[in-house]
């Protein structure tokens, strides 16, 4: 048995009424009864005042003790602490498990170009899994073949093979890995050079790979969607609806038609709103103007009106110099220039009218003021049924051709040999007075055709601007969003009046599909 060293001879023994160890090494003695403890000076926390530095943080001179507990500033406690100051169960954040690692975004941030035209991806490298550089150069093997692609319309948009060379790039990122990206790019490669040449931006090859896929899936749908009469008739306006549109329901008072003119009167400037006289193309007075509208902007934090065209002030010169022009909106003013007359009524035996129709015109300045220069007319099914070029009136002579939203030109606008009176002819044989007529602003083409109908259904009801009435969302941009499909885009060319009608008629197809449903009325 090894000797004791003593160690425990100040500690009494914890069995010591009932130990039966023969060599204990605690202590016996009954004068040893409690354990000795070396004294901890320890502080409590108190209360800081409003006015002091918080308990927490030492002062100089204070007694460096041990805490009783760990102070509120602690990294571990104001984590699992609410900022509302109550307590959580919950463990600190940097110890949550958040779910599987996600895969890192790396997206172009912007459209920026090199010297050559070439886009440049502006992204992270550390947020892309495939080098940067790979990258850029399979987004100007993209570019080159959408340079390519877009040859015939890249006038109309010059920077559209960058933009969707990039898109493209982007497509093919999201749905690939490492490993996969090089081939990803080859094949959407290869998916271009399959693709036929756009000749116009509303063609079916414009766009990226998935954009030009989810509009053939969707064309599909509509073209297999047969418009008809029942399907329409809860979207149909009804009187007190034409007239909050504004729509003309009823013919004016007076014989129409006793003035067709306004050539030598006094005439206030629609474009740059000072009186002038009205004459024709040859010895008209031109005035400066804006062609876009105004807009509010925001510019280093001052509110200013700008407008569309040029990006300049309400109160700067305009941009554009053209020929003094009217417009007339009073009913009784358009009737006097060429009467209106309602849609024919049904004809019991034997009928040629559609059950639906979309209508578009086109309009120029005249002496007579806007007239309607050509109409378009599609079926139900999208097929052209109607359009013709229209010659004015006797005794109206043109002053502007309107041509950068008309299309409309003195060289095609020479070929027009049917007056509008005959052309309400052959619109009767396709449309009577219970066709319904679909339009964007239809209201605009009734009035200048001068037809009075009453069954209608406007695109600019279906698809309200977010400010309600009478604000109104333009047909280029309703078209881009629900079809994918770009219109009205040949600058200074001017609209297509068949192209317009047709993307009216998708639109209502579009709605009958994905809108809501229509309230009873």
């Amino acid at each position: 048995m090894f000797p004791t060293l003593g160690l425990f001879q100040n500690l009494p023994c914890p069995d010591k009424p009932r130990c039966d160890r023969t060599n204990c090494v605690f202590s016996h003695r009954p004068d040893l009864t409690r354990i000795p403890v070396t004294p901890v000076p320890v502080d409590a926390p108190k209360p800081a005042p409003a006015s002091k530095p918080s308990a927490s943080q030492p002062t100089p001179g204070s007694s460096k003790s041990i805490p009783a507990k760990r102070p509120v500033s602690s990294p571990l406690r104001t984590a699992a602490t609410p900022s509302n100051g109550t307590t959580s169960n919950e463990p600190p954040k940097k110890f949550l498990r958040t779910g599987p690692p996600q895969r890192p975004v790396a997206v172009p941030s912007g459209t920026q170009t090199s010297s050559n035209g070439v886009p440049i991806l502006r992204i992270s490298a550390a947020q892309s899994t495939v080098a940067i550089p790979v990258r850029q150069a399979m987004l100007k093997t993209l570019y080159d073949h959408f340079v390519v692609l877009y040859e015939d319309i890249s006038r109309f948009n010059p920077t559209l093979a960058a933009e969707h060379a990039l898109k493209q790039e982007e497509e093919v990122y999201q749905k690939s890995v490492k490993s996969t990206y090089r081939n990803a790019v080859i094949s959407s490669v290869a998916a271009l050079k399959r693709r036929p040449k756009p000749d116009s931006m509303s063609h079916p090859s414009v766009g990226t790979e998935a954009e030009v896929l989810a509009r053939e899936e969707m064309r599909k749908k509509m073209q297999s969607l047969k418009l008809t009469a029942a399907q329409l008739e809860p979207y149909v306006l009804t009187l007190d609806e034409l007239k909050q549109w504004g729509y003309i329901i009823e013919i004016p008072p007076g014989p129409g038609g006793d003035k067709p003119h306004e050539e030598g009167s006094i005439k206030t400037c629609e474009r740059c709103t000072e009186k002038f006289m009205v004459k024709r193309r040859d010895e008209a007075d031109h005035c400066r103007f804006h062609w876009g509208k105004p807009f509010s902007s925001k510019v280093n934090g001052e509110k200013r009106r700008v407008y569309t065209c040029c990006s300049r002030t309400t109160d700067e010169e305009g941009c554009q110099t053209g020929p003094h022009v009217f417009y007339e909106t009073s009913p009784e003013d358009l009737h006097r220039r060429h009467a209106f007359t309602l849609s024919r009524p049904v004809n019991p035996h034997h009928d040629s009218a559609l059950e639906v129709v979309a209508l578009d015109c086109e309009m120029i300045y005249t002496t007579g003021g806007m007239r309607v220069a050509r109409v378009s007319v599609v079926d139900s099914a999208g097929k052209d049924v109607l359009d013709e070029l229209i010659q004015m009136d006797e005794g109206v002579e043109v002053i502007d051709f309107n041509t950068r939203f008309s299309g409309i030109t003195a060289e095609n606008h020479v070929t027009a040999v049917r007056p509008l009176a005959s052309i309400r002819k052959s619109l009767d044989a396709i449309i009577n007075s219970q066709t319904i007529i679909i339009g964007h602003a239809l209201e605009n083409d009734l009035k200048t055709l001068r037809m009075i109908h009453h069954r209608c259904v406007d695109t600019v009801v279906l698809f309200p601007h977010h400010a309600g009435p009478p604000y109104r969302r333009a047909l280029r941009s309703l078209a881009k969003e629900h079809l994918g499909r770009t219109i009205q885009a040949a600058g200074a060319a001017g609209h297509s009046s068949v192209e317009d009608s047709v993307a009216t008629l998708d639109l209502v197809r579009w709605h009958l599909l994905n809108g809501p449903k229509p309230k009873p009325k």
